[in-house]
């Protein structure tokens, strides 16, 4: 049922106005409410002190298939600022989010990438890939979103916004340069990554790698019986032998290449888990940006056959 913006917007008031006390943040600082955790995360390096934010989505949580609760209505309705991804990403709450951006500050901080940047996909007709997050110069764009975001709403504040996100950008630098360097250890022949869904092309176009998804871009596609057949065949015939779980996706398809291909006696092992969708626990490296991408390029570098520092980066990984 469609509701007209008058409508919507008195809907989301009205439950605003039950939301239970002490809930209400301290005044002093900003009050931000961000879908994804990659999005919470650029908003706490950008808003430093003067900024509270909540993530609706936590770890192991996959955006695709996310819808609002009751809850998450309420905290974005007294939301100072929301930011969400776009570009599909949030697929079962686009039409909300929609409407939520014709009544206050949301701001969608993906959406204006350039597109000559963004990647398309053969199974996602007229849209975009939506996981830029993969590739860290282009993520360190959304940053830069995120901070104009916050100077419209608080340009008192602008100074110490602009000053936050200049060294969260020479962060960014450095994990593109690191992610570089041990992902081009990797052999030539061994750059295939094969995972459970299409996640990871701007990694494979930033790094130069053979990427392959069980499933399509978005969790919600099917993967049928002939795909898996097909790239069970290919895993054989190529003679690769990892192949990438991911935590906010069921392992059922990839133990299932694995089973295929043991069928054929050719052994696949799992090479790690990575961080698709979703980051890692809260409070630890793997749940920050930083840590989720210099996790990534460390598991996948060291499973292919490349040279990585056993902690990653910074020696911060688990």
């Amino acid at each position: 049922m469609h509701l007209s913006k008058r409508t919507f917007l008195a809907a989301i008031t009205a439950l605003a106005m039950a939301l239970p006390a002490g809930w209400a943040v301290a005044e002093e600082r900003i009050d931000i409410v961000a879908t994804t955790g990659m999005i919470a995360d650029a908003a706490r390096q950008v808003g430093g002190d003067l900024v509270e934010v909540r993530a609706l989505m936590g770890p192991g949580v996959d955006p695709h298939a996310y819808r609002q609760t009751r809850t998450d209505i309420v905290a974005m309705a007294n939301a100072d600022l929301v930011l969400w991804h776009g570009l599909y990403l949030e697929a079962q709450m686009e039409d909300f989010m929609r409407g939520l951006e014709e009544g206050g500050n949301v701001v969608a901080v993906a959406e204006s990438l350039p597109r000559n940047l963004l990647l398309g996909h053969d199974d996602y007709d007229g849209k975009f890939d939506p996981h830029v997050w993969m590739n860290p110069n282009l993520w360190a764009r959304v940053v830069l979103n995120v901070r104009d975001a916050l100077i419209e709403l608080s340009p008192q504040n602008e100074e110490a916004f602009r000053a936050n996100a200049e060294a969260h950008q020479a962060e960014l630098q450095e994990l593109a340069q690191y992610t570089t360097k041990v992902l081009s250890s990797v052999p030539a022949e061994s750059r295939v990554l094969l995972s459970a869904h299409d996640a990871f092309n701007y990694f494979g176009s930033a790094y130069g790698f053979e990427v392959m998804g069980i499933q399509g871009i978005s969790t919600e596609s099917e993967a049928g019986l002939q795909r898996i057949s097909e790239l069970v065949d290919m895993l054989v015939e190529r003679d690769i032998g990892a192949v990438f779980v991911e935590s906010s996706v069921s392992d059922r398809n990839i133990r299932a290449l694995i089973e295929g291909a043991a069928a054929q006696g050719h052994e696949v092992v799992i090479g790690g888990e990575l961080f698709s969708d979703a980051m890692g626990e809260d409070g630890t490296y793997e749940g920050t940006y930083l840590g989720m991408i210099d996790h990534n390029a460390t598991v996948i570098s060291g499973a292919l056959g490349g040279e990585v520092p056993d902690s990653g980066m910074q020696g911060l990984l688990n």
